[in-house]
């Protein structure tokens, strides 16, 4: 158990039988009585996000969260397969479990997943990943005074803003935090 002034943003704790993850901390002392702890967090099994307003002295329990590097194997179409590249074990995940970010996934790409008493709540993307371009929009420079752009799609089906000198074939870079094309690799 720890007292809820020690949460911090990316604490792991359990209340009422829900994983959640803490998001955003916000400690408030008014001139009289005690101080109250607000907390953004998410609920690590269902991905919902809320606040929590605690009063100083509250415990909770925290936990430890297990880290599993694995890498991307296939999708089944319902189920993601992963290989966990310590033990050759190979967990599944529901594919809307990812939601958008399942357009950064594809094969052999390593990445995360949190594990708490043998059962996966949450996942990190690495920072960037690479793509091959499959399709993009004819774009011709005219009369731009700032650097123009162009959409494309990825081979994962992921879309893309990148700069006019981008083509298809090309391999770029792309951030897994906001979807912003990087450099051309």
């Amino acid at each position: 158990m720890i007292d809820v002034n020690q949460l911090r943003n990316g604490t792991n704790f359990t209340l009422d039988g829900d994983i959640y993850k803490v998001l955003n901390y916000h400690h408030n002392k008014t001139g009289r009585g005690g101080a109250t702890i607000r907390v953004q967090v998410r609920n690590l099994r269902t991905g919902t996000t809320r606040e929590m307003t605690f009063n100083s002295g509250d415990r909770v329990q925290d936990i430890r969260i297990e880290t599993l590097t694995v890498e991307y194997l296939y999708s089944d179409g319902e189920f993601l397969t992963f290989m966990d590249i310590e033990t050759f074990e190979q967990p599944q995940l529901r594919q809307d479990t990812f939601g958008d970010d399942f357009a950064y996934l594809k094969e052999n790409l390593q990445l995360k997943l949190k594990a708490y008493g043998g059962e996966i709540v949450d996942y990190e993307l690495p920072p960037n990943v690479d793509h091959k371009i499959t399709d993009a929009e004819m774009a011709v420079a005219g009369n731009t005074a700032t650097g123009a752009t162009k959409k494309v799609i990825t081979e994962t089906g992921l879309t893309v803003t990148v700069p006019l000198f981008v083509n298809v074939g090309d391999v770029i870079r792309v951030d897994t935090r906001d979807g912003s094309y990087v450099t051309r690799v």
